[in-house]
Formats: structure tokens, C-alpha cells, sequence
């Protein structure tokens, strides 16, 4: 887990505000009891996540591809090859959606605006520098050309909600997951 206070604080009011205003319909399946808090999400979603990711293209048509996510600082991180037809729709469209599911048990619906971390040819953002190091970990530091080949996002979410459908083996199984210290 890698998020602040304050990251936890700001993504539990984003939750409770998005589940607040979505339909009668979502809140009964997206109940207190079927639901989990920022901090057990941040819990849950360790390591890469596939990502479903919804683009639009030009003329307006949905598009829909997978990615490798990663939940840091209460938002998801993902990247694509800078020639990918998704890259070139969040250039000009930044608004997606994007969902992680584990099968019938998890589902974590988002909608917001992405932002580059590492645009071509320009300054990197400030949060670049811990991401490409948590990267590096994870894939290697070999797999790509970090700086050429592909393009990484921060996904500013402006809804999202959890779908837990038991959050007590959920939450227990990320628990039995987590290495020893």
C-alpha cells in the first residue's frame, strides 16, 4: 500500500460520492455490505490488475482494449505503446472508462480523465520518477525502452465504486497474500 492519509481520505469521499449519486438501481447491488473501504481496496488491489479500457475514437465510437493496471496513490496507472490506436484516442479524448473484475467476486468500475506521465519530448510529470521505478521492478528493468516505446497514464478518476460480493474472504485472502515481513 503506497497511499497517505490524505490519498485514503480523498478516495473514500470519492466513493461514497459516486456510489451517493449513481442509480437506485447500482446501489442495490453496491450495497454497504457489498462494498469495501479505500483503505481494504488499496489492500486488494496489489500488483498489476487488468484493466478493461474504454477510448473513443474520432467519431465517437467506443473502443474498448486491455491493459496492465496499476492501483497507486488511490488511482489507476497504465500504459500502452505510444503508436497504440488507444494512445492516440486519450491524446485527443482524455476522458475513459476503465474495470477491473475478478470474475463475479471483485469489480472496480472507474470513470475519469487520464493524464500523461511521460509525454514525448517533454517533461515527465512528477509523479514519473517512483512510477518507471516501480515499473523497473516489477517488469524488469530491460523489457522496454522506458522512454521510447511506451506511453504511461494517471487516471484521474471522477466516479468510481467497488463491487465486493464477500468482502470478508476478499479482504482475507489479499491478507494471506501479503509476503511475510
Amino acid at each position: 500500500m503506497r497511499e497517505t492519509p490524505e490519498e485514503l481520505q480523498r478516495l473514500q469521499a470519492l466513493l461514497d460520492a459516486s456510489l451517493s449519486r449513481s442509480s437506485a438501481h447500482l446501489r442495490s447491488i453496491v450495497s454497504d455490505e457489498r462494498t469495501i473501504t479505500a483503505e481494504q481496496l488499496t489492500g486488494v488491489l496489489t500488483g498489476m490488475c487488468t484493466l478493461a479500457l474504454s477510448t473513443v475514437t474520432a467519431k465517437g465510437e467506443p473502443r474498448i482494449s486491455g491493459a496492465d493496471g496499476h492501483f497507486l496513490h488511490g488511482m489507476w496507472h497504465f500504459g500502452t505503446a505510444r503508436r497504440a490506436a488507444k494512445a492516440r484516442h486519450m491524446a485527443a479524448r482524455p476522458a475513459v472508462s476503465a474495470a477491473h473484475m475478478r470474475g463475479e467476486e471483485l469489480g472496480v468500475f472507474t470513470h475519469g480523465t487520464v493524464e500523461i506521465l511521460n509525454p514525448y519530448g517533454e517533461e515527465p510529470s512528477a509523479a514519473w520518477p517512483e512510477l518507471l521505478a516501480y515499473l523497473k521492478d516489477l517488469y524488469g528493468a530491460e523489457m522496454f525502452d522506458w522512454e521510447e516505446e511506451v506511453v504511461y497514464y494517471r487516471l484521474h478518476p471522477q466516479w468510481m465504486t467497488v463491487f465486493a460480493a464477500h468482502p470478508a474472504a476478499l479482504i482475507a485472502g489479499a491478507q494471506d497474500a501479503k509476503p511475510e515481513a
